[in-house]
């Protein structure tokens, strides 16, 4: 780090990230463009590092890249309203709880479609016991005690 800041490869290094993403950041808006040194070298203030790591965890939180931008915005300008962290949260926990619900549904088919004896498609699609979603009689109960009823 020199007096005047932190030049890009120092940066990345600091926050876990490559110097490329410093670039989109700062298209993006996330990141401030930086100061430049005599030499042209983009030189960043030490809180940088800071707002990387804070814009790394949002993303690992399920935030996408427009959605930190918001939450950054908000927080530049002082609000604590609707448009803050903890409503944003909350959002965002409702549509990681309907991910949830998506993927656990195809879990239990991908169980059923194992314990059905499914190995082909084709053979699955003309069977009506099959489990997996294409079949149409959901009433039928696949007999896996005979070997499935797509084995």
């Amino acid at each position: 780090m020199t007096d005047a800041g932190l030049r890009s490869g120092q940066l990345a290094a600091a926050a876990g990230v490559n110097v490329e993403t410093l670039r989109y950041y700062e298209r993006r808006g996330l990141l401030a463009e930086p100061q430049r040194s005599l030499g042209g070298h983009r030189l960043y203030p030490a809180h940088a590092v800071t707002m990387l790591r804070m814009i790394k965890a949002a993303q690992r939180l399920g935030f996408t890249l427009e959605e930190v931008a918001d939450l950054l915005a908000a927080t530049r300008a002082g609000s604590r309203s609707d448009a803050g962290l903890r409503a944003r949260a909350q959002t965002k926990l409702v549509e990681i709880d309907e991910k949830l619900a998506e993927l656990t549904a195809v879990r239990d088919t991908l169980r059923a479609a194992l314990e059905a004896g499914c190995d082909d498609l084709l053979v699955c699609v003309e069977s009506p016991c099959c489990p997996l979603p294409f079949a149409s009689d959901d009433a039928c109960e696949p007999q896996v005690e005979q070997g499935g009823c797509c084995g």
